[in-house]
């Protein structure tokens, strides 16, 4: 069943085309990555689907709704985290997944969030005092606290260090299990290969491929003197730039 349909979706800022002419599914249960350099379009793409912005053309359905004009209902039933996101520099851990929580209908409880994302022992901590990694983990909690069906994860892992990056990608693993059906915007060709059942490979802002991780490599006929060629390497080879711009 297709959780998220995108049909044709454009979208401008002023006369810089972001988005041009979009087309995927998304279907239920699966991690679905979108990789590709900064203002690829990722981003925009995923605030539309949101409901965070409106688009100028196309059309786009999540979990049944138009998410421009039914966001209310949607964001009941979806978690994002957004690169960008911040919180007021006072507001403690554990207030910050409690207020979350007021949001919901059928919030997760937070002192299972603040265990499963290692925040045990920052739960007093105020948001300015946290490390960039911590504050990373603090987002992504606040993302499940409403016990989503579908999760956007706008660069889950950046300022983690290895271990933390490796433990958050059991997490998704975990939370897929659980029937939850998870975007995942990445510039870690690693991550898109350990965690996505399908990848779309984003430039210009149109979506240049899209398959398995495995079938993109195939596909690309690419060969490295040691090892499997990567994503990474699909990438150069699909649009002759590599993922730094």
């Amino acid at each position: 069943m297709a959780i998220i349909e995108v049909e044709g979706l454009r979208k401008m800022y002023g006369g810089t085309v972001a988005v041009d002419g979009v087309s995927f599914t998304v279907s239920q249960g699966e991690i679905f990555g979108l990789v590709g350099p900064n203002g690829a379009g990722k981003t925009s793409i995923v605030e539309t689907l949101a409901g965070l912005r409106r688009p100028d053309a196309g059309t786009v359905r999540v979990l049944g709704h138009d998410p421009g004009r039914e966001r209310r209902e949607l964001a009941q039933r979806i978690g994002i985290q957004l690169q960008e996101a911040a919180l007021p520099d006072r507001l403690r851990v554990r207030e910050a997944l409690d207020l979350y929580a007021s949001f919901y209908r059928d919030p997760a409880d937070w002192r299972d969030l603040i265990a499963e994302w290692g925040l045990e022992d920052k739960r007093d901590t105020a948001f300015a005092d946290l490390s960039g990694g911590l504050k990373q983990r603090l987002l992504v909690a606040l993302a499940f606290v409403g016990s989503p069906e579908l999760v956007f994860l706008d660069e889950l892992t950046t300022g983690l260090d290895p271990r933390a990056r490796r433990t958050t990608w059991n997490i998704v693993r975990d939370i897929r299990a659980k029937g939850v059906t998870v975007v995942l915007v990445t510039h870690f060709m690693d991550e898109a290969e350990q965690l996505c059942d399908r990848v779309a490979v984003v430039d210009r802002g149109r979506i240049v491929a899209l398959d398995r991780p495995a079938a993109l490599v195939n596909e690309a006929s690419i060969g490295k003197a040691a090892g499997q060629p990567s994503l990474e390497d699909v990438f150069l080879t699909l649009t002759g730039r590599d993922l730094a711009g």
